[in-house]
């Protein structure tokens, strides 16, 4: 392996995308050789010995990608303080590196989400400008006026930031299919909220070509070969 930037190294090792990988080192929570790396830029080797947090990291080789269907009340993290349950803790025993979420799911939203240990992939799916689109199911806990799906397809300007959904189907009174590009944080809750609308059902059950299908709550699967070079191709755009 030729040398390569230190935060490249630590996407390949699973650990994070490369943009997570940066904030890694700035909060010095990586060494090299046994010297802690705060600076952006710095090259690693094969040889050399990385690691986080004090513990050893090495680039993956076996390269997962699994879709969870996400339960409600569970978190996109590695870790809790409030000791609330852990989406990652529902995958397989049996795998032993380090998976990471790709992109995240709110607390009470459920659905698809995907697990990998490829930091380039994440950060490719999970980047604004892919234009991957994600597709939710949300049911309110009253009708959703037409009003709502009108303004949400011209854009809902909320506190500055303008929301908008690229299609939108309605499949009764009080639930719709809700298409999105760019996916900002709590985007659809922020929007019901705005026009006093509670979804108590909030699902996303595709991102581009990849399906929920009839996956049960709380399982997951690999991603199929076609599926990753599905979602990579549209990435590339």
């Amino acid at each position: 392996m030729s040398s390569i930037r230190l935060q490249t190294y630590l996407a390949h090792a699973g650990v994070a995308s490369r943009r997570a990988a940066e904030k890694l080192i700035t909060d010095e929570r990586v060494s090299v050789n046994g010297t802690t790396i705060s600076v952006l830029g710095t090259k690693v080797n094969a040889s050399d010995a990385v690691c986080l947090d004090g513990v050893p990291v090495a680039i993956q080789t076996n390269l997962l990608y699994l879709l969870l269907n996400k339960p409600p009340e569970y978190i996109c993290s590695s870790s809790d303080p409030q000791g609330r349950r852990l989406a990652k803790d529902l995958l397989p025993t049996r795998i032993e590196t380090r998976l990471y979420n790709v992109g995240r799911l709110d607390y009470r939203s459920s659905g698809l989400i995907i697990f990998t240990n490829d930091g380039d992939f994440a950060a490719k799916i999970s980047h604004p400008s892919s234009n991957i689109e994600k597709e939710y199911l949300v049911e309110a806990s009253r009708h959703i006026p037409d009003t709502v799906t009108d303004d949400f397809l011209r854009g809902v300007i909320i506190e500055g930031v303008i929301y908008q959904a690229k299609k939108i189907t309605r499949i009764g009174g009080k639930a719709m299919r809700v298409v999105l590009i760019e996916g900002k944080n709590r985007e659809i809750r922020r929007v019901f909220s705005y026009f006093h609308l509670h979804p108590v059902v909030l699902r996303r059950i595709r991102i581009g070509n990849v399906s929920l299908g009839n996956l049960v709550e709380g399982a997951s699967r690999p991603l199929s070969p076609e599926e990753i070079k599905g979602l990579m191709r549209r990435s590339n755009g």
